[in-house]
């Protein structure tokens, strides 16, 4: 069985024979190793005295790239030498620690590997190699802005050409993970632009998903099987389906329930891979119908996801659906930080859900933790290692998904906790003890195991945390649009040389909150927020912030120009497609919207959508599928609604208030037909 590594306690039951192989046979005919952890805690001493590759043919460490990077700059003392110190060890961590040299031989099965330069990420300094999951969130959190050559590398190292010349992730017996891939690669696309990467990608996605759908999906339940997004330990399921001794050892596959469980990060994952894939094909310019295709299927997955997995008596979604256990067909009531994040991420949870969330999963002294609370055979004073243990990449999406929903208080409390794990332990280790803070690798199969040192993905989730949500840059086809979260307390801070495609940016936040009450580039005021694609050369950014996003609200869309007309959806059709139009109000749920902090307003569970990301006068407004583009972006200004992507104000034609007048988007110029009640 193809299976990775995963490490054994110094005493532990089991021999520390590597487990076998995952990942792909390269050109040499000798497969490559995957080994997930190295064994025990000798190999993290010799990882920590810098002996990295051990055991772990085909990547080499190397020295610093000498890659351009941002400089943090804070006004506040006090955070410049918390936040800001934490800010500089995750850049050193991912450009200088984990960017290491590698052999084709061994890595480029895909033939698009660059050897200008010959280097990729690795997944940390306990591990000489990426893994399609490591590979996928580095690139996503943050390698694909600061390293774009060295991040398209490490997703290429992770993809296969196949006899008949096709692309697909490599196959290996961590299935259940693979599509992971494809939410990397979409935004490595948005981040970089490059459409030689996009064609290579959607194949290699497709080709993916329907591999996957083909061995995994249920159709019963609507769901994919397998075991969590990343707790391939078997310390971080309760029994069943694991046992009371975990007598069949650590790997989450030797347990058979495992292969038929039904958990909430694996759909989520799913949910978005699909949704990827679809944007991937829209931007390919693929047929309506491909690209209806996609999305139907993540809509039936959103949907199941919500049916099945919801848990309305705590306010969360369950951790899993049992499969073939004794508990078939229950949802176990277990918190996953890393599920819940994604729900918020990707948009399953509606607004309510996602603010239920937020107020209701439990947090430890140190962050958010793998699953909550403790099972059975664990404590707090002996910690499962997928358990209640803090994993920073879970509390880099947990950040993530507080700042999208407007929970400032959840952002800067997690922002915090990072940084001060980091500052306290000198690097950004694996896992850390929930309650004191310590690196610790938690407990699994009777021992005590060890954490790596170094961990890739722990920096690369506190540059999420400071590029994405304190400074907002959510990268679109059309360019960048700026949603910053800076906390009250932090004083101003400053990001700069951040290299975007041909610019240079400098971005300052002033004030505090997260809503935007002034946005200059270069000092040009503009209602737009955002920077284009096509911006070569310097420029500053310079962003003031006051307030709070409000929490979702809901009402109607009021015309100023006539009282009694509404924003209405067709028909109350959830369609992709389906006009946006005037109507008499009538307090129907066709007529009533929700503004998200997340800048999306939503009707039926679609979002609001210039029609094709059009940026003409008389470019038709939409629903369509919630999708992330700035297409579907819109910010309140003096009574209108302005789509920054285009600049253009939401219209009323001509004023004309006649039952069926399509809205579309037309030149702010102030008048009554750009005014809106607007909730």
């Amino acid at each position: 069985m193809i299976r990775r590594h995963h490490p054994q306690p110094p005493s532990g039951p089991k021999p520390t024979k590597p487990e076998g192989y995952g990942g792909r046979i390269p050109v040499s005919g000798v497969p490559r190793r995957r080994s997930r952890l190295l064994v025990g805690l000798g190999a993290l001493a010799l990882a920590a005295a810098g002996v990295s590759g051990v055991g772990h043919p085909g990547a080499t460490a190397a020295a610093a790239t000498g890659a351009p990077r941002p400089t943090l700059t804070f006004a506040n003392g006090t955070t410049q030498s918390t936040l800001g110190a934490a800010y500089t060890k995750a850049l050193t961590n991912l450009l200088d620690t984990n960017t290491v040299s590698y052999d084709p031989s061994v890595y480029n099965s895909s033939g698009l590997m660059t050897s200008n330069p010959q280097t990729f990420i690795r997944a940390g300094g306990g591990y000489a190699q990426p893994w399609t999951r490591d590979a996928a969130v580095n690139s996503w959190n943050a390698a694909s802005l600061l390293e774009p050559k060295q991040a398209a590398n490490t997703l290429w190292s992770a993809v296969v050409k196949q006899s008949n010349g096709q692309l697909i992730v490599q196959q290996d017996n961590e299935q259940w993970d693979q599509v992971v891939w494809a939410i990397g690669a979409w935004n490595h696309y948005l981040v970089t632009g490059d459409q030689s990467f996009l064609t290579n990608a959607y194949q290699a996605t497709t080709n993916t998903l329907n591999t996957r759908k083909s061995a995994n999906y249920n159709s019963s339940y609507g769901l994919f099987q397998g075991p969590a997004f990343f707790n391939d330990g078997i310390a971080g399921y309760p029994a069943p389906p694991a046992d009371a001794t975990e007598s069949h050892g650590g790997y989450v596959g030797d347990y058979a329930a495992t292969s038929t469980m039904m958990t909430l990060s694996t759909n989520a994952v799913y949910y978005q891979a699909y949704r990827s894939a679809a944007l991937m094909a829209a931007a390919l310019g693929k047929s309506a119908s491909e690209v209806n295709a996609l999305n139907s299927q993540a809509d039936s997955l959103k949907s199941a996801i919500n049916n099945h997995l919801w848990n309305a008596g705590k306010g969360l979604y369950g951790y899993f659906v049992h499969g073939n256990d004794s508990l078939s067909g229950q949802l176990d009531p277990t918190e996953e930080g890393t599920g819940l994040s994604f729900a918020i991420l990707f948009g399953i949870a509606s607004p309510a859900q996602a603010q239920s969330i937020l107020a209701n999963a439990h947090l430890q002294p140190n962050g958010i933790v793998d699953t909550y609370p403790n099972y059975a055979r664990y404590s707090d004073a002996q910690p499962g290692r997928h358990n209640v243990v803090v994993w920073p990449m879970v509390e880099g999406y947990w950040a993530d998904a507080a700042a999208q929903s407007g929970n400032q208080p959840r952002f800067a409390n997690e922002v915090q906790n990072l940084a001060r794990l980091a500052n306290t332990s000198g690097q950004f280790a694996e896992i850390y003890n929930a309650q004191t803070g310590a690196v610790d690798g938690g407990w699994q199969t009777g021992g005590h195991w060890g954490a790596a040192p170094d961990q890739t993905w722990s920096a690369t989730a506190y540059l999420r945390m400071i590029d994405n949500d304190l400074f907002g840059l959510n990268f679109t086809t059309g360019g960048i649009t700026f949603k910053p979260t800076l906390p009250a307390g932090w004083g101003d801070a400053t990001l700069s040389g951040v290299q975007y495609r041909g610019a240079t940016l400098t971005i300052a936040l002033h004030g505090a909150g997260n809503v935007v009450s002034s946005f200059k580039l270069d000092g040009a005021a503009s209602t737009a927020n955002s920077v284009p694609a096509s911006l070569t050369g310097t420029h500053t950014v310079d962003i003031t912030l006051t307030g709070s996003q409000p929490t979702p609200a809901t009402g109607t869309i009021l015309s100023d120009v006539n009282s009694n007309k509404c924003a209405d959806d067709n028909a109350g059709s959830s369609a992709n497609g389906t006009h946006v139009q005037m109507w008499d109000c009538n307090s129907t749920p066709a007529q009533t919207w929700t503004r998200q902090a997340d800048g999306t307003i939503r009707i039926n569970g679609a979002c609001l959508d210039v029609q094709a990301a059009g940026t003409a006068d008389g470019t038709p407004v939409q629903l369509y599928t919630c999708n992330g583009t700035g297409a579907q972006q819109w910010t309140v200004t003096n009574g209108t609604l302005v789509n920054p992507a285009s600049g253009k104000c939401l219209d009323d034609p001509g004023g004309n208030t006649a039952n069926g007048t399509q809205l579309l988007i037309w030149t702010c110029d102030n008048g009554n037909n750009q005014h809106w009640a607007i909730p």
